[in-house]
């Protein structure tokens, strides 16, 4: 039997973010409620430190790296939490952004925890494992890409005194320094297998308490995931050095009896799902919303990340809006056809327009994400962009948000800029991140793209998204009311992932006012 009374503990550091920046919400640390509940039913207790989750709307300053603010716990309140006779400490390095802050709480809990074995995971620890680990030695080891089994057999072998460094998926620096990866890229076969996320009591009525939520607000809403992995190989997106290109769907009475359990054990209203593409199969999302119908589910829906388009005809969508679907998020990326064939976006336009405007006719709230700045776009590329957004918002389209091209670590074209020294790894790159698509007014703009400044391009991108929700407001003018409504009636949702953003800024300053003297 293993010692279940094991010292394990794993820590979500807190949000990074530039002073002004309005899009860095706080959400559950879904990640790490996989691995706690996979390590509970493999006989490993584990201790979660959330400082998202345990810190909403406290804003502190970083005096290491100036015009920045976290949101949550300080360091030093995190190491309280820490246990003495911690033995093993995960933290969760998911944003390239946050590595900065991220590598300094690991540096003070090493300081406090000198003897404990440290290892770190996540979306940038497995992009850039090499430098993680030489950027930060208080590190003993990195798990690359999907963590619940690795993690596990990491915990699992040093509690049997056995070497971790033959752990399969595991990376570290041997004692000469030569960087080891063992294996490439480790993948759950049978994601039915992987027990439902593990929350803590009271953790999930924190968010609802303060209105966070993923995307719109529903009330008490619930993250969940249908799959894992994703098929297709953008090359903006880091999902194939996470994950590969190995789609899985789970079964979908799993899926239910989840749902269901969050209604009777939390009195959940809403499903936020977290999937990098919820849905590429027409019969597999058909028979799972017949089968929410047929057990009598009432809770809402929502789509809040970019989704493929290619299944969702009249039939899919009629169903979802049935089932209870209150929002959709569409990811064309570009709106010229020289770009997106340039990132390997394989999308059919014409069709995409074809759903989003069949979502609207059921009466589902839509989105469309836009990026402008790509490495080899052209101006003509940036502003049939902008023509098709501004052409979108006038068509009904609910949101239409421009961002500025992000080369994030583990992407083909990040791979593609590093080759040509185009970009320089560093703490202010990671920073510059972090700001790039949540701080309007910043200054902090970059441009990977030779043919345009930074600065012409911030102007653009702020200026089209104001333009495409002002025609949305005043096209629409009973969007006004309905933002209006939501914004200020106590107790009330949001449509849209703007009213619930001006929901938190207006509750948060609610919040900074108290505490004034």
């Amino acid at each position: 039997m293993k010692n279940i009374n094991s010292k394990v503990v794993l820590i979500r550091p807190p949000i990074v973010s530039k002073f002004g920046a309005i899009n860095n919400e706080a959400t559950p640390a879904l990640a790490l409620a996989y691995i706690s509940s996979y390590l509970h039913a493999n006989g490993y207790e584990s201790i979660m430190i959330d400082a998202i989750g345990e810190g909403l709307n406290k804003m502190w300053p970083l005096t290491e790296f100036e015009g920045y603010q976290c949101q949550g716990l300080t360091f030093d309140e995190i190491i309280q939490q820490i246990p003495e006779q911690t033995e093993i400490i995960g933290f969760s390095g998911m944003f390239s952004g946050e590595w900065p802050v991220v590598r300094s709480l690991i540096k003070a809990v090493r300081l406090q925890f000198p003897n404990a074995l440290i290892a770190a995971g996540g979306e940038h620890v497995t992009a850039l494992t090499e430098y993680v680990l030489t950027d930060c030695s208080e590190l003993d080891c990195c798990v690359c890409g999907e963590g619940e089994s690795i993690f596990y057999h990491l915990v699992d072998t040093y509690y049997n005194d056995k070497d971790i460094h033959n752990v399969e998926g595991l990376a570290y620096l041997d004692n000469e320094g030569t960087f080891i990866k063992n294996g490439l890229v480790q993948r759950i076969r049978n994601i039915d297998e992987i027990p439902w996320p593990r929350w803590d009591d009271g953790y999930l009525e924190n968010f609802w308490e303060a209105g966070k939520s993923f995307g719109v607000g529903m009330g008490r809403d619930v993250p969940l995931m249908f799959s894992r992995g994703c098929p297709y190989r953008c090359t903006f997106c880091s999902n194939e050095q996470m994950y590969g290109t190995r789609y899985v769907l789970r079964d979908q009475d799993d899926v239910l009896d989840e749902v269901e359990s969050y209604i009777q054990k939390y009195n959940a209203n809403g499903m936020q799902l977290y999937d990098l593409t919820a849905i590429t199969k027409k019969r597999w999302i058909v028979s799972l919303c017949n089968k929410i119908l047929e057990r009598g589910i009432k809770v809402g829906w929502s789509l809040p990340s970019g989704t493929r388009s290619e299944v969702l005809d009249d039939e899919t969508l009629g169903l979802l809006k049935e089932i209870g679907l209150k929002y959709i998020c569409y990811a064309p990326e570009s709106g010229s056809q020289r770009t997106r064939e340039s990132i390997a976006k394989k999308v059919d336009i014409k069709k995409l327009n074809k759903s989003v405007m069949t979502a609207k006719k059921h009466g589902i709230e839509t989105r469309i994400n836009l990026i402008i700045g790509f490495p080899d776009e052209t101006w003509k590329d940036v502003f049939q962009t902008l023509l098709y957004g501004l052409k979108m918002a006038v068509r009904g389209v609910d949101e239409v948000p421009i961002y500025l091209f992000s080369p994030y670590p583990g992407t083909k074209i990040f791979e593609d800029l590093i080759a040509n020294n185009e970009i320089e790894i560093n703490d202010d790159y990671f920073l510059t991140l972090t700001s790039l698509n949540s701080s309007y007014l910043s200054n902090k703009v970059i441009s990977c793209n030779k043919l345009m400044p930074a600065s012409i391009l911030g102007v653009l991108r702020t200026f089209s998204m104001l333009l495409n929700y002002l025609i949305s407001y005043i096209l629409y003018p009973k969007r006004i009311i309905r933002t209006l409504k939501n914004i200020f009636r106590k107790g009330s949702v949001s449509s849209t992932v703007l009213e619930h953003r001006l929901k938190d800024i207006i509750s948060r300053s609610r919040l900074i006012n108290r505490s004034e003297p």
